[in-house]
C-alpha cells in the first residue's frame, strides 16, 4: 500500500505531549498503526511520554537533535533510527538551528 504524505493534510500540534513550540506532521492512521512524516523546528520538542500499549520507531531524514530515552541522551540525525519499546519513555528535542525531519511509526 502506497502512502502519499503530500496528499495527507498537515497537522500542527502545539506543545505536543507537553513539549516546546509545535510538532508538524502528515499523519496516516488505519485504526491500528500510525505512520507520520514529522518535523520539529529549531528549539521545538515532543514532550516526555511513556509508550503504553504500543512502541515507536523514528527514522531521521535531515537535521539533528537528541532523544532522551529512559533518561539516556541519544544524539539523532539524518540516517539514524530511534526505537522506543512499549513500556519505556522518551522525548525528542531539536537543539539545532535547522528543522529536524523524520518518519515515525507507532504500533
Amino acid at each position: 500500500m502506497k502512502i502519499d504524505f503530500e496528499q495527507i493534510p498537515l497537522s500542527v500540534l502545539p506543545n505536543f505531549k507537553g513539549g516546546e513550540k509545535e510538532y508538524r506532521a502528515n499523519m496516516f492512521f488505519d485504526g491500528q498503526t500510525r505512520i507520520m512524516k514529522g518535523s520539529l523546528a529549531p528549539g521545538a520538542s515532543i514532550g516526555l511520554h511513556t509508550h503504553e500499549g504500543n512502541a515507536e520507531v523514528m527514522f531521521f531524514t535531515s537535521g539533528r537533535g537528541y532523544a532522551l530515552c529512559d533518561g539516556v541522551k541519544e544524539p539523532v540525525g539524518a540516517g539514524c533510527c530511534h526505537y522506543c519499546p512499549e513500556g519505556h519513555e522518551h522525548t525528542l528535542i531539536n537543539d539545532s538551528d535547522a528543522d529536524l525531519e523524520f518518519y515515525a511509526v507507532v504500533r
